[in-house]
């Protein structure tokens, strides 16, 4: 493990771990940590609040959560340190988590799984530090930060109305957007410096 970021690798670990056991060898942990609204607004799995954040519907869906913890959460945790960083993750987690219970509350049928919603909240938080990092999208299109961020926020917002995928694109919406509350709340000069060598670029 890196111990320059040890809360990053360590969660990435756990959930690889984790979301690999429940879907080739013992599928009753995911069914047991599938966050489902109805049941937590009834007073009851509380626990998969976070819990839910461990596990992965298929290998896809595992492969890009752990891809973009690998390449974002590491030098945002060095950044912003370990303590901020593990509450960045589990609020933001949280967050989103919450943010489809109440959406969802009276849907008995509706379950919802992932990290997106936390590692959306680590990658604004870090568009935030590092707004001009060129970004890949697909591997191939390079786009800076900031401009991937506008668009990636109305994409998820416009997706969240009409997409009649199985998304969830509520929890990426709120992710991202408690990761640059966070950094707001926490580390306002972020927002400033941020601002500021946006305009010189643009300048």
């Amino acid at each position: 493990m890196n111990f320059t970021a040890p809360a990053a690798y360590g969660i990435l670990i756990t959930f690889i771990i984790v979301s690999v056991l429940g879907l080739k060898m013992a599928p009753g942990i995911i069914e047991r940590n599938l966050l489902r609204p109805y049941r937590v607004a009834r007073g009851g799995e509380y626990s998969t609040l976070v819990t839910c954040g461990f596990v992965h519907a298929d290998f896809t869906h595992l492969f890009f959560n752990g891809l973009t913890m690998y390449f974002f959460g590491p030098p945002l945790e060095q950044t912003i340190g370990t303590t901020k960083f593990l509450l960045l993750y589990f609020i933001t987690l949280v967050i989103s988590s919450l943010g489809t219970v109440f959406k969802h509350r009276n849907n008995a049928e509706y379950a919802s799984l992932g990290a997106s919603g936390a590692i959306l909240g680590v990658l604004f938080a870090y568009i935030v530090y590092y707004p001009t990092q060129m970004l890949y999208l697909y591997f191939a299109l390079p786009i800076p930060a900031v401009l991937f961020a506008f668009g990636y926020l109305a994409y998820t917002w416009w997706a969240s109305k009409h997409s009649r995928d199985r998304i969830n694109h509520d929890a990426h919406l709120d992710g991202a957007l408690t990761g640059l509350i966070f950094v707001g709340l926490t580390d306002f000069d972020a927002w400033r410096r941020a601002f500021q060598v946006v305009g010189d670029r643009l300048g």
